[in-house]
């Protein structure tokens, strides 16, 4: 899988407690096209699939569940969740890929990101890294 620094949300980033991903992508606001009355409408997960990874690169500890969310905002701080998966401990392994593999329908607002949401103790240890790819590697051990 190929992976670009600019459509990175989680560069190995450690999480210890709910927080959002480090990086937030900016996708523009969409412009009015010369002679229209209004702007153009903006979702950037209709056509062709956009693929997404999200994977464990260190194992977690502590913690009973983790919550992923790709969350969209009218500013850096998201709040729009458009899809979300709760992964338990057990499976919180090197190498876990997570069920959200591509962009949504109802991407509409200017900023996209990931939020993790712990919940119970908070790890001293687990690390993700997740973005756009350009396509996500399914023979992944723990995948």
């Amino acid at each position: 899988m190929i992976l670009s620094a600019q459509q990175l949300f989680s560069d190995d980033q450690a999480i210890t407690a709910s927080a959002d991903s480090t990086n937030v992508i900016d996708l523009g606001l969409p412009g009015t096209p010369f002679g229209a009355a209004a702007a153009l409408n903006q979702d950037i997960g209709k056509g062709a699939k956009i693929p997404l990874l999200a994977q464990v690169t260190e194992a977690f500890d502590n913690l009973t569940t983790l919550e992923v969310k790709l969350s969209t905002g009218s500013t850096t701080a998201l709040g729009t969740t458009i899809a979300s998966q709760t992964i338990a401990l057990a499976d919180l392994v090197v190498g876990k890929q997570l069920n959200l593999d591509f962009l949504p329908n109802g991407i509409v607002e200017q900023f996209l990101g990931l939020e993790y949401v712990v919940v119970g103790t908070g790890p001293s240890a687990g690390k993700i890294t997740a973005g756009i790819t350009m396509g996500v590697q399914t023979n992944v051990t723990g995948a």
